[in-house]
């Protein structure tokens, strides 16, 4: 199986598909989208030919477990699975609140 995970060097979801290639002890080239930016969204993971786009590790389990890539373990991701970018979660929200701050009054009422 061949295994290309496109990712930042550090990101809540990024370590999250990490920590599913461990547990499962699978090989893959870890492809870091700031540094050589072929790959925009993130993380990516192209498994066989078959991109799994904006992905979390629960999610990249899930793809191996349904297509019986790898088969069920009691073994423990060693890192959450499902979290995200901290800094990234915070600028959202900063960003959001602050559009919705800037909109005058008039705006408001229209809708």
């Amino acid at each position: 199986m061949k295994i290309t995970a496109y990712m930042k060097p550090s990101c809540g979801w990024s370590n999250g598909v990490r920590s599913i290639m461990r547990k499962y002890n699978l090989p893959f080239e870890d492809r870091d989208i700031i540094n050589d930016p072929e790959q925009r969204l993130q993380p990516c993971v192209e498994i066989d030919g078959k991109m799994l786009t904006d992905v979390s590790g629960e999610e990249v389990e899930a793809y191996l477990l349904s297509n019986s890539l790898v088969g069920v373990t009691e073994k423990e991701a060693d890192a959450p699975t499902n979290r995200s970018c901290e800094n990234e979660a915070e600028t959202a929200y900063i960003e959001f609140k602050k559009d919705y701050d800037h909109r005058d009054v008039d705006d408001r009422s229209a809708e």
